[in-house]
Parts: structure tokens; sequence; C-alpha cells
């Protein structure tokens, strides 16, 4: 990816992880707010459990006169804050141990708990008749409100490592998703360029020998050079639109292809064949080196035919006139491959990396064999596609060496 197109990727990695910390930050809001919400219901329940469990410890059968119950601290919880107790008696007195504040009044008839500030604290308040008496106890709230204190400042502590942690984490996630999205982007847009600019050229050399020939009267030989001119152009434009074709269907096609045991010296075989008349019309020797025994990989058969074809072709165009061109099939421990020589001005070094690149073609050979470039990239989509490995190298003849080597299949 070039750095043009890093800026671009980075902004769009950073609004997708500030919606989607969003998202989560209000998730998390709703979530902490019911955990706060929970936790103080279920505390606030527990406090009133032990105010109705303290009435079953007072006496039953009503209450001296001269002072008030004390139940004190639960058993079960002896470290409990202690309970408030009132006594209202039938004539409308109150009893309540000398440090215990004053009832308000709208409490005297309380049953069922409830909240309410007493001496300035919060109490859950409940009430419950004993012989002629009403009883009223109260514990505080205090832990409750201190445990949801402690909550609130968990949760708020939490927040900003874990918004963080979601943030960092869409933001790598989002650029690893987005940059082969953007590389994808830049070959489609790279590839239309490129299509331009070839399909120009043919179309420029069409239109101006059309346009000379409309001009005026010319001889025969003329109007035969000119039409050989446009055949030319026109079988170039017919091959590059044919490869990109295929190369479009390639790359939409997203069910893999049927594979079969694939014999690659009868391959090989009958695509030397097939290339023969090309190799005598430029005066090249083809050989063709079978293997001793069969070898036979798991492929597609109409991919490996076409990748032999591609590189018969690519051999072909760059063997000089009385050049040769040899394609062998063989064996290796658990591998098969496949060699393409030819007599070549070979590949340099610094272009290795380069020639699969769709367009892509070497300066020094491309103005003599008029390729558009399309050809060694369909070879490497289908050795990608079947599994194969390339090695680029030098033919003994000092041109260019293309091998492939898939797993051999076994048989029988």
């Amino acid at each position: 990816m070039t750095m043009s197109h890093v800026p671009a990727v980075r902004r769009q990695s950073i609004r997708v992880a500030l919606a989607a910390t969003t998202v989560v930050a209000a998730g998390y809001l709703v979530v902490a707010a019911v955990v706060v919400a929970f936790a103080t219901s279920t505390l606030t329940t527990q406090v009133d459990q032990r105010l109705t469990d303290s009435f079953q410890r007072l006496p039953p059968n009503g209450l001296p006169l001269d002072r008030p119950p004390d139940p004190g601290h639960d058993p079960g919880r002896p470290y409990d804050a202690p309970f408030l107790v009132w006594t209202i008696h039938a004539d409308g007195d109150v009893l309540a141990a000398s440090s215990t504040p004053d009832l308000p009044a709208g409490l005297y008839g309380v049953t069922s708990p409830v909240t309410a500030t007493i001496a300035g604290i919060e109490f859950r308040v409940a009430g419950q008749q004993v012989g002629d008496d009403h009883v009223v106890m109260a514990q505080s709230v205090g832990q409750v409100n201190d445990a949801r204190q402690t909550i609130v400042l968990g949760e708020l502590l939490i927040a900003p490592f874990l918004l963080g942690l979601v943030f960092a984490g869409a933001v790598i996630i989002g650029r690893r998703v987005a940059a082969p999205v953007e590389a994808s982007r830049r070959r489609q847009v790279e590839f239309t360029a490129d299509a331009s600019h070839e399909l120009r050229t043919p179309l420029s050399v069409i239109e101006a020998n059309t346009s000379l020939a409309l001009a005026q009267d010319r001889d025969a030989a003329w109007y035969r050079t000119a039409f050989q001119r446009v055949d030319r152009e026109s079988h170039r434009m017919r091959r590059l639109l044919e490869d990109m074709l295929w190369l479009a269907r390639f790359d939409a096609t997203q069910a893999p292809r049927s594979t079969e045991p694939v014999d690659l010296g009868v391959l090989a075989a009958q695509a030397a064949d097939r290339f023969a008349a090309v190799a005598e019309s430029r005066n090249l020797a083809l050989g063709v080196h079978p293997p001793q025994a069969a070898v036979v990989v798991t492929a597609s058969a109409d991919l490996v035919d076409r990748l032999i074809g591609v590189l018969l072709d690519n051999a072909c165009k760059y063997a000089p006139e009385g050049g040769r061109v040899d394609v062998a099939v063989a064996a290796d421990g658990g591998r098969a491959t496949l060699t393409v020589d030819d007599s070549g001005p070979g590949i340099p070094e610094q272009d290795r990396n380069r020639i699969f690149d769709r367009f892509h073609r070497s300066t020094e050979t491309s103005s003599e064999t008029g390729g558009a470039g399309l050809g060694l990239a369909i070879g490497d989509a289908i050795v990608r596609a079947t599994g194969g490995r390339w090695a680029i190298g030098t033919s003994p003849a000092g041109g260019a060496r293309f091998s492939v080597s898939w797993s051999r299949a076994s048989i029988g």
C-alpha cells in the first residue's frame, strides 16, 4: 500500500473505532446502572429481612411499660449496625432508649419497610403490633450507600481502561480489515488505468490508419499494409480483452475449482504440440522433456493447461529468432515440477519481484514483444489457486527459467 493511502486507512479506522467505543460506552453505562440498581435492591432487601426477623425475637405477650424492647444485634450477624427501637403505647406515649433519636410522628403507624430520614440519617423503618403496643424498628442504610458508592467508583475506574482497550482494539482490527480493502480498491483503480492505457495504443493505430485511408485514394499496396496494421492491432486488443475478462472472472469466482488427478507430462506434451506452429513461425527449436514415469498432481486440468500455455507463450515471445524453448516435467521426492526454459534475454534480478504484477513488462523487451503484461499475472493467479510454488531462475541458455512445483498425488 502506498503512503498516500495510509492516512485514509488510519482516518477510517479511527472513525470506526470511535463509533465502536461510543456504542460500548452506551452499553457499559446501561449495564453499570443495572448493576448499581440490582446491588442496591439486593442489599436493601437484606436489611428489610433483618428488620422482619428482629420482630421474631420480641416477647410475644406484650412489653414492659418501663423500658423499650432491645432485640440487640442479629445473632447471625453480630457486627452489623444495631437496631433503633421505639414502642408506641396505646395512649400515644413513645418509649425509647435514651440514645435513640425521636421518631417522626409520620412513622408511628408504619408497618411495611420504608426508607426515611431520622435525625439527618437515612434508615429503613418497619413496624409491627406487639400486644397492645406498636413497635417500630429502624436500621441505618449507610452500609447500603457505602456499597453503592464503592460499586460506582469501581465502575468509573474500570470505564477508562475498558473503553481505551475497545478503542485501541477497534483501531487495530479496523486497520487490518481496511488495509486489504483499500489495497483491493487501489489495485482496481490501477488495473482500470493500465487497461485504458493499453487499449489506447491499438485504438490510436486503428484510428490513424482508417483516417488516412479515408482522407484520399491510395494504391492497393498501401491499403494492404494499413489493413495488416489494423488486423494486428485488432488481434492485440482482442487478446488483451480476453485476458482482462479471464482475470476479472477468476477474481470474482469464490467457489473453488473442481480438482482431479492431472498428469503433468501429458498436459505439457499437448501444450507443446499446440505451440509447435508458433515456434516454427519464429524458427524456434521447441524441446519437450517428459518424465520417465507418470507425474500426477491434484488440480484443475483446465487451469494447469492454461498455465502451461501462458509459460510457453511467454517463452516463445522472448526467445530470439532461431532460439530455443524447452518444457520439462520431473518428479523430485514428493513434489512434481514443471519447468519452461527459453534462450531469451532472461529476467534481471531487480525485476523478478514484479514480473507477476498486472501490466508489468520488462523495459528491455516490452517494445519487442508487444504483450500487455497480463500473461504472467494469469499464471500467478493459477499457481496460487492450485497450491503451487514458483521458482524463477536462469535457463542453461542464459534466458529465463520458470518452474512451478506441486505436491504429488498418490496413485493407486
